[in-house]
């Protein structure tokens, strides 16, 4: 149960809540009163601002339409006006051209007047873009004032006076644009600078010259530039000048004209009459040392022309035209130039190789074939590119037909000597034949490392063209070696043939022993005989011309000797008489068949070799002086010291006999009488 304290304190709380809920009751009908007012104002403030709207409107579509015409004209007149900011450029730029080209003749130094014309060709370069732009923009620029003329006198957005003058203004413009712009193109100023600038560009061009033309040193080319970094600068800006107005045809023409005449003057400083002779019969007809100077000309002269020439000419086209289309037109340019001065050296080249095919043209044609394998790394990289194609096939040919006529020659020059053996009568002395000394003399040259390297690299490539690119050749050396030998075995059988035609078997002995002593000590000691082999040389030709020299000594003096035997005065028994006459007798024939063997060394036998004679003298000595002491010391009492010729006596005899400076025997009776 509540008590009487808390029931009063729920009584007050209960009428405060009441009171309050009252008040609140009063104050929402104040704002319910409020809020309808201010319904009413805002609806009157709606009326208002609806009739203010309704007259705001029109206003608002016009400023609308005047801010899209303000828009559209100056779209139209701010690029107008920037053409005629460059119309205004381009009369600046005219008379700054004139100016500076009145100041052209007054520079006193090269190098002033160079940095003069740089500026002619800037202010041309400049000259050229407005005219370009005013050209390029004007169309637009009035076709777009057209537009608005249009619009403004279609929509009569403003008044007709101010759409008069607008179109005034439009057809003068154009009026201008449609004269002026062509004939400062073609017919203006910068047309008479395009002109002056082809002038300058021809005789500058001129002026750079191929400088110290002669014999290109191993390993240096000198410098490629032809020109100071001044001249080729203005150039360069000359070429991409002619190229940009429409004058890249007639820059063309100049450059490959002036460079090609540039070029071709500096080599007929080298005076290369030869190359005006190039047809096969016309070299043919050429003395030999005259075509042998000539190819050696051709080689020095053909290496400088690729070496500093036309590599220099390489660098200037490039220089000067290779910023023009994206590097398309120097390789072209340098293609033209280089393609005439090419094709002189090649034809004559090719006349060489086509000419007849005679053993002492092989070395020049090695010469010929070498030069070009040491420039082809070179060569191929200087005309690299399809523009080049022509050129380098053209080099390929040239070294195609140096390899074919090489090889020929070698070849022929083996058949000449088999076809040599039985068509020349022997040698009547005994001495070498001319036909070896020209092929051992011939050999010992091509074997040297000058002529055996591109020998056998024709060799090799000329089995590989008959046998296919897939076969496996010889090496080199060995293909060297056989192609050598070869021609020695066909050497032996013309020597064997022309041995076995002597008569005369003791001539045929000497014939033998010159000719093969002759050959193995020739080639001793020399790269022919390291080619052949030590083994070889001995087998083939020492041996022979020692055996030869035993037959020689065995018939031309044996008999001699045997006629000195003691056979037939053993028969005789102890009949001294007898003994006496026979010795006598053998004697006298000895002696007399002494003075018919020094006539026949005296008029047909010759020994060349200073050596071998000094050996075969010594030999023929110790044969016939110890025979000839034996003989006289088995009859001592039998013989006057008077009635004989002494040992001494007979050995000078032999050595006289033996002792011709050029090779021919002395002949010289027993009585010590020299016979003519």
């Amino acid at each position: 149960m509540l008590t009487l304290q808390e029931e009063y304190s729920t009584q007050a709380k209960l009428e405060l809540a009441c009171s309050d809920l009252k008040t609140l009751l009063q104050i929402s009908t104040k704002m319910k009163d409020s809020l309808g007012n201010m319904g009413k104002r805002f609806q009157f403030i709606d009326e208002r601002l609806s009739t203010a709207s309704r007259r705001v409107t029109p206003l608002h579509s016009k400023a609308m339409v005047n801010r899209a015409l303000e828009t559209r004209i100056k779209r139209a007149v701010s690029p107008a006006l920037l053409v005629l900011d460059s119309f205004e450029m381009s009369e600046s730029l005219q008379h700054k051209l004139l100016e500076v080209s009145n100041k052209l003749p007054d520079q006193e130094t090269p190098e002033k007047r160079l940095k003069h014309l740089l500026k002619y060709v800037d202010c041309a370069d400049k000259l050229n873009a407005v005219i370009n732009s005013v050209s390029r923009d004007g169309g637009q620029v009035i076709q777009k004032l057209q537009e608005v003329v249009e619009f403004l006198s279609r929509t009569k957005a403003t008044d007709h006076f101010r759409t008069h003058r607008l179109r005034e203004t439009m057809l003068t413009l154009k009026a201008l644009f449609d004269t002026e712009v062509s004939a400062m193109k073609f017919n203006g100023l910068l047309d008479e600078a395009l002109l002056n600038l082809q002038d300058e560009y021809e005789f500058r061009l001129q002026q750079l010259r191929h400088e110290n033309i002669g014999e290109v040193d191993e390993g240096e080319t000198g410098s490629l530039d032809l020109g100071s970094e001044l001249e080729i600068e203005l150039l360069r800006r000359i070429s991409e000048t002619l190229a940009s107005n429409d004058c890249l045809d007639i820059c063309i023409d100049i450059f490959v004209k002036v460079r090609y005449r540039r070029a071709a003057k500096a080599l007929m400083r080298l005076n290369p009459d030869y190359l005006r002779t190039y047809t096969p019969a016309e070299i043919d007809e050429m003395e030999w040392e005259t075509l042998e100077t000539v190819i050696s000309l051709w080689i020095q002269h053909f290496e400088l022309a690729v070496k500093k020439i036309i590599v220099s000419e390489k660098r200037l086209c490039n220089q000067l035209l290779g910023g023009i289309m994206g590097g398309a037109v120097w390789l072209e340019c340098f293609i033209k130039i280089a393609d005439k001065i090419m094709a002189v050296f090649f034809r004559f080249g090719e006349g060489v190789a086509r000419s007849s095919k005679e053993p002492h043209k092989l070395f020049k044609l090695l010469d010929l074939f070498a030069s070009l394998e040491k420039l082809k790394t070179e060569f191929v990289e200087i005309f690299q590119g399809e523009g080049g194609a022509d050129i380098c096939t053209r080099f390929r040919e040239l070294g195609k037909l140096l390899i074919h006529a090489s090889s020929k020659v070698f070849w022929e020059f083996g058949l000449q000597i088999e076809r040599n053996s039985y068509c020349y009568a022997p040698q009547q002395d005994g001495s070498v034949p001319k036909l070896v000394r020209y092929a051992i003399n011939y050999l010992k040259y091509l074997a040297t490392e000058i002529y055996s390297a591109p020998m056998a690299k024709i060799l090799r490539t000329e089995q590989i063209w008959n046998s296919g690119a897939l076969s496996k050749p010889k090496s080199d050396d060995n293909l060297f070696l056989q192609a050598v030998t070869n021609i020695m075995e066909a050497l032996q059988r013309n020597v064997e043939a022309e041995r076995s035609s002597y008569k005369d078997k003791v001539l045929a002995h000497v014939f033998a022993m010159n000719t093969y002593w002759y050959i193995y000590i020739r080639t001793k000691n020399t790269e022919l005989g390291k080619v052949l082999g030590e083994d070889y040389k001995k087998r083939k030709y020492k041996i022979v011309a020692e055996e030869a020299a035993y037959m020689y000594q065995k018939q031309a003096w044996g008999p001699l000797v045997r006629l000195l035997e003691k056979e037939d005065e053993k028969r005789q028994g102890y009949n001294s008489e007898a003994v006496a006459a026979l010795i006598k007798r053998k004697l006298q024939s000895f002696l007399k068949s002494f003075d018919d063997i020094a006539e026949r060394h005296g008029k047909w036998y010759a020994i060349p070799d200073i050596d071998l004679r000094d050996q075969i003298r010594q030999a023929t000595i110790k044969l016939v002086v110890t025979a000839y002491v034996e003989f006289l010391e088995a009859y001592p009492n039998l013989l006057q010291a008077k009635s004989y010729v002494s040992p001494e006596s007979i050995q000078g005899l032999l050595v006289h006999i033996f002792d011709g400076d050029d090779g021919k025997m002395k002949q010289r009776d027993s009585k010590g009488r020299t016979r003519a």
